[in-house]
């Protein structure tokens, strides 16, 4: 049986003390440390850049899942390795030579991620799936954090499930946008494996430990 993992997004983090927040999160079960890289012009918004992965780093040996929703991810590829991202994951409808792109991720030493966007289908990935060790299905429209989620994906989660259960049965399906404990409980249902979750973590009203608490309490239990 294949592990799930909960990877609490920093768009939501405290800034001032990111570095506390999250420690705070691994403490409680953090698994992952997951980056939103936004550039403005891929999706609203504009974000952050490798200094804050060299810096989450340097606060946690948790994995840091660094996903590029950016204009031309190629340009920024090594400089995100070198910052000290475990995984590199971006967009099919970002990328002009998927193949290479995500070629270029392996031979950087970095876990290789695709994202797709909520009106993306799967078929746009089927080519590469037998390169990736991740899948991010996006279950908001990419930008800001404290989105509605949209269930509409979740057929598709499935259906990316089957096809590489054939293909590359390894591989792990993630999930962003607008996880809660009642859609992270439907997002497992539908085959996804590892979950995003900012607001309902760095934005829980009873602090960091409780939102991550609330969602690992939907996990299967081993």
């Amino acid at each position: 049986m294949m592990r799930h993992y909960l990877a609490p997004s920093i768009l939501s983090a405290d800034f001032l003390a990111l570095g506390q927040q999250i420690v705070e999160a691994e403490a409680a079960g953090a698994d992952w440390v997951h980056i939103d890289i936004i550039d403005g012009h891929f999706a609203p918004n504009l974000t952050m850049g490798p200094v804050v992965v060299t810096a989450c780093r340097r606060a946690t040996q948790l994995p840091l899942d660094v996903h590029l929703m950016v204009e031309k991810p190629d340009t920024f590829l090594e400089s995100f390795a070198q910052a000290g991202a475990t995984s590199l994951t971006v967009h099919v409808e970002a990328c002009t030579h998927l193949h290479r792109t995500l070629t270029h991720i392996r031979e950087l030493g970095c876990g290789v991620g695709v994202a797709l966007n909520p009106g993306t289908p799967a078929s746009s990935i089927e080519p590469v799936l037998h390169l990736v060790d991740l899948v991010l299905v996006m279950s908001v429209n990419p930008g800001f954090s404290g989105q509605e989620f949209i269930p509409e994906v979740l057929p598709k989660v499935s259906e990316i499930r089957r096809k590489l259960n054939k293909v590359n049965p390894p591989a792990l399906i993630e999930i962003d946008g607008g996880i809660t404990p009642e859609t992270l409980l439907r997002s497992l249902k539908a085959g996804v494996q590892v979950f995003v979750a900012a607001t309902s973590v760095y934005g829980h009203p009873d602090g960091i430990a409780a939102g991550v608490q609330s969602l690992r309490e939907v996990f299967p239990k081993k």
